[in-house]
């Protein structure tokens, strides 16, 4: 049953944000962009009795792979305009898998390891 109800209200979020956005994209927009789902993970973690070292764990690896993602939010607006929706996306994703990859290759020079 709890599993039900993190799925419920895991869902209920994404289909508020987007029903939000529909309507105001620039309100949806900030509420997308706010930690929503990192903080009910962690909650959902500390609420299984997960060690606070995982949970921190959690935390630490979010922020470093928030950030190769961040280009796509500037490249999918400008590639929609001339290529459309579905290319815009499959551009976004691959770009965001190479950004993954050599922000990979940077951490390991500094010894943070994502993917090991």
């Amino acid at each position: 049953m709890y599993v039900i109800f993190k799925y419920l209200i895991t869902a209920a979020l994404v289909v508020l944000i987007s029903e939000v956005a529909k309507r105001n994209d620039r309100i949806g927009s900030f509420i997308s962009s706010l930690p929503i789902i990192t903080i009910l993970t962690l909650i959902w973690l500390k609420m299984e009795n997960v060690s606070n070292q995982k949970i921190s764990n959690h935390a630490f690896y979010t922020f470093w792979f928030v950030i190769p993602t961040l280009p796509m939010f500037l490249v999918f607006p400008r590639l929609i305009q001339w290529v459309g929706f579905w290319t815009s996306i499959f551009v976004s994703i691959l770009l965001t898998i190479f950004l993954f990859y050599l922000f990979q290759m940077i951490l390991n020079r500094f010894d943070i390891h994502l993917f090991d």
